[in-house]
């Protein structure tokens, strides 16, 4: 569904262009918010509600469940394609994720990342770090 690596410019009111093949998995809606990593995370509604209903489903007494519902639902906002297939993205949103001109848009299969691209390279390379560190992947049975 959500594949691979894009760069958009923010315009002036902060809209950014969603890659036209993205578009048809958001027209039945989307909710954008914060990620766990400084960045945002668009969900079509799909996913939302399954992530809505895991989040739910964790008692308020736990501070990771406090903690995700506060990162998460604060943060978030539906989104709604204009013509041109631009998104709004909101000012505390961009702050957040320090997005300011240009955005790396990652699909991730089932949602997409908007990153600083900066950001994005710093963690990409964290990742590649982490995978040659670990037995992981190996235990999973991937070679």
């Amino acid at each position: 569904m959500f594949w691979g690596e894009y760069s958009h410019q923010l315009d002036e009111k902060g809209r950014l262009i969603i890659p036209v093949r993205f578009r048809s998995h958001l027209t039945a809606g989307a909710v954008l918010t914060r990620g766990l990593d400084r960045n945002l995370v668009v969900y079509p509604q799909s996913a939302w509600v399954s992530l809505c209903d895991t989040l739910n489903q964790m008692p308020i007494t736990h501070p990771t469940g406090r903690a995700l519902r506060r990162l998460l639902f604060s943060g978030a906002v539906e989104l709604a394609l204009d013509r041109q297939g631009r998104v709004s993205i909101p000012a505390y949103l961009r702050d957040y994720a320090a997005l300011n001109d240009e955005v790396l848009i990652a699909g991730m299969e089932t949602f997409l990342e908007l990153w600083e691209p900066a950001s994005w390279r710093a963690t990409l390379n964290d990742v590649t770090l982490a995978l040659a560190e670990t037995d992981y992947l190996h235990n999973l049975g991937i070679e």
